[in-house]
């Protein structure tokens, strides 16, 4: 791999206009090299084509033990430089300048403008290193007065022995006997030369006085707090010395270790791929000009801040070790893992899996055609009682499945596009899923649901019974269940599943939790899957109150159930307009409460469509076209303007964004569209399409499967935005929230 890749694919992608501009710069050397070739005398006819470097000096092979370094102060080594480097102030700042000393040269324009160029990229990656290690030499600060009340906090809750007590009579009792054994010793051995040894340091605990000046933050949300801060209930501030709060303390406190301790790691790589970048680009001037400026350029690399400060090298150092001792019993393997983890590979039984269940998926769906097809099934007798009763059951399934599908591919392309998705959900490191893992699930459940669906596609009745096989017709139940049950168990991926449930409660109790990215995306995720919340809710009438045996249900007839059809229907949205005004109540800004306006707006639409449905009134219909039309509108332009970014005529990219990922802007214009599109697939509940040749059922499917893909479209180009803004900010980690809160003023 060429380093221009290589050094791309290793950069944080947040941090990636702080770095030099390496392919820049190698455009002004190509710029270079053109015009040294037209200007370069044409080699004569006949001559050996060999490279020139094979006809220089020989260097010796031991030239590396005799090389002595040369004195910048000799007047006769500047004048023969090439280039000379200078450290200047500039409006209160420090940077360096590069006088080209050639310039008079042929073509020596070309090679003024690289090194300002030069200069200028390296002023910026200078400025950028020393302001990220201050940022950290402050937040090491921070985390010393957490480990010393971490440490007293340790002294009061786990009571060490008397050894260990800084109780100063002790230590002056100790003093005492000490010099009456040496007394004792200096007059039994009074002709021999008397030594007196030091004693050793023994160690000393942290001053307890540190915990008179903290407090416990009271960081783990739960609906409790939320409802005591709502009514002004004043929060429990004394600290309680018990093992489970000093467990607590010693969970965030070790969390907050390697979240630093990545920031560490990721600024070494900062300065290490820099450092590397502009040795070679130098390395590459030389070798296009014939010149020998790299080895001046590099010194003063050298003896910036950038290359020349330890302070990232030696906080390593100091977290390695404090962390190994006091967060890993002083296991150091055990430590160093959790500090730096190792990289997840994609193994190649994941691979295979993966690609023999999505062979069995298309084979299962071949030979469910072939049987529909051979025994005429869609033109027997049972076949509308099967699409009826059957049909919701299994195509629960089937958005499910299609959601994964969408959600495998929006990794993918994050990935390709090196959106930092992992970052912004807030995965713990190591446990996110790669489309591959995602693909793997997806289509083991899409094999399962349809081994079920053929097990029981049976439409006629059994003339001497005259009803159904009682075992097949619960296999969907059978499934649900079998799917649900997977969830506590400690098998397929259950860290995810573990993130999901969380954010999914976040999303029930939605004002009771401070909104985060995970929590708010997952609720729009269910706003595209209303129709798999009413087939959930078919589930239960059906085989809570249905005619199973005779494949029947009355769950039209039934007033609990349309009740609950407008209920399940509106969740998804109402999750999201709470979670809308818990961010206003929060942040104090307008556009949750517009987003909010939207969302109310959706739920008032889906009523009236519900309501039509079920009604199909003049008046429903007449309310149901008007705020559909209303929030579809609506929610484009939230979609597009604000989540997308997009519909900016003032851009470089015009109607476009300023910075765009996908380089065909055509892409963008084509999801635009396409958003537009599917948002108003709605209509046929409204217009009420019917097809001779489609069960009113499968239109239903179409039209759900359709949101599904809007809704996959939607996510990529909503986290792609997400990550410009972090981009744009240079926010690459997440905030810890620290145990203690420290005041500095006594008076506070």
């Amino acid at each position: 791999m060429k380093f221009g890749k290589e050094f791309s694919s290793q950069m944080v992608p947040e941090w990636e206009k702080a770095y030099v501009q390496y392919d820049y710069l190698k455009t002004l050397l190509k710029d270079i090299q053109r015009f040294k070739q037209r200007t370069r005398p044409p080699a004569s006819p006949g001559g050996l084509k060999r490279n020139l470097t094979l006809y220089r000096a020989f260097s010796g092979l031991t030239q590396w033990q005799q090389h002595n370094p040369v004195s910048p102060s000799s007047a006769s080594d500047i004048e023969s430089q090439t280039i000379l480097v200078n450290s200047v102030s500039k409006n209160g700042g420090h940077s360096y300048e590069t006088t080209f000393r050639m310039s008079a040269d042929e073509g020596g324009e070309y090679e003024l403008v690289y090194f300002r160029r030069l200069d200028d990229e390296f002023n910026k990656v200078d400025k950028f290193y020393k302001s990220k290690v201050q940022e950290l030499l402050k937040e090491a600060a921070t985390l010393n007065t957490q480990m010393d009340a971490l440490i007293a906090f340790r002294i009061k809750v786990e009571n060490p022995p008397a050894s260990w007590q800084s109780d100063e009579s002790i230590d002056d009792k100790d003093k005492i006997k000490e010099k009456n054994n040496m007394k004792k010793k200096a007059h039994e051995e009074q002709k021999k030369p008397v030594e007196v040894k030091a004693p050793r340091p023994r160690p000393r605990p942290a001053p307890l006085e540190i915990l008179e000046k903290v407090k416990i933050n009271n960081t783990k949300e739960t609906p409790r707090s939320t409802i005591k801060t709502v009514l002004g209930v004043p929060h429990q501030t004394e600290i309680k010395f018990n093992r489970e709060n000093l467990r607590k303390v010693e969970d965030q406190l070790k969390q907050a270790f390697v979240e630093f301790y990545q920031k560490l790691r990721l600024l070494k790589s900062y300065c290490f791929l820099n450092t590397l970048a502009f040795s070679k680009i130098m390395k590459k001037y030389d070798k296009i000009t014939l010149r020998n400026a790299s080895n001046s350029y590099m010194k003063m690399v050298d003896n910036s801040y950038l290359g020349s400060s330890e302070e990232v090298f030696k906080l390593m150092e100091r977290v390695e070790a404090t962390f190994i001792k006091h967060f890993s019993n002083s296991n150091r393997s055990k430590g160093m893992n959790i500090l730096r983890p190792k990289a997840k590979r994609e193994r190649h039984g994941t691979t295979f899996s993966t690609g023999f269940f999505a062979g069995c998926t298309a084979a299962l769906i071949i030979a469910l055609i072939f049987i529909i097809r051979t025994h005429d099934i869609l033109h027997k007798q049972g076949q509308k009682q099967y699409m009826d009763n059957m049909f919701p059951l299994y195509s629960l399934f089937a958005y499910i499945v299609l959601h994964m599908l969408m959600y495998a591919t929006n990794i993918y392309y994050w990935r390709r596009f090196r959106v930092n998705y992992s970052f912004i959900f807030g995965f713990k490191q190591g446990t996110e899923l790669g489309y591959r893992q995602v693909l793997l699930v997806g289509f083991g459940i899409s094999v399962l649901a349809l081994l079920t669906v053929i097990c029981n596609l049976d439409m006629e009745i059994d003339p001497l019974s005259k009803d159904y096989h009682g075992l097949t017709e619960y296999l969907p139940l059978i499934l649900v269940l079998l799917v649900a049950l997977l969830f506590p168990f400690n098998i397929f991926y259950r860290s995810s599943r573990f993130f999901f449930l969380v954010c999914l409660f976040h999303c029930i109790a939605a004002p009771l939790y401070k909104v985060t990215l995970p929590d708010f995306f997952l609720a729009d995720q269910f706003t595209s899957q209303v129709q798999a919340l009413r087939n959930l809710e078919f589930y239960i009438c059906y085989y809570g109150w249905g005619d199973v045996r005779h494949r029947t249900n009355y769950c039209s007839k039934s007033t609990v159930f349309n009740t609950f059809n407008f209920i399940v229907a509106v969740i998804p949205y109402m999750c999201r307009f709470l979670q809308c005004l818990r961010r206003l109540f929060e942040e104090k800004d307008p556009m949750h409460g517009y987003n909010g306006i939207k969302y109310f707006l959706t739920i008032v639409a889906v009523c009236m469509r519900t309501a039509l449905n079920l009604d199909g009134g003049k008046g429903w219909e007449v309310l149901a076209w008007n705020f559909s039309v209303l929030a579809a509108i609506f929610g484009t332009y939230w979609d597009l303007v604000l989540d997308w970014g997009l519909l900016n005529r003032h851009s470089k990219n015009r109607w476009l964004r300023d910075k765009l990922l996908v380089s065909k802007k055509s892409v963008y214009f084509i999801a635009m569209l396409l958003n537009v599109l599917l948002r108003f697939a709605w209509i046929q509940t409204v217009v009420k399409f019917d097809f001779d040749f489609m069960h009113r059922n499968t239109l239903i499917a179409i039209v759900a499967c359709l949101e599904i893909i809007r809704r996959g479209i939607w996510n990529f180009f909503r986290l792609e935005n997400e990550h410009l803004n972090n981009v744009g900010k240079y926010r690459a980690f997440k905030s810890v929230p620290l145990p203690f809160n420290h005041d500095e003023d006594e008076d506070l």
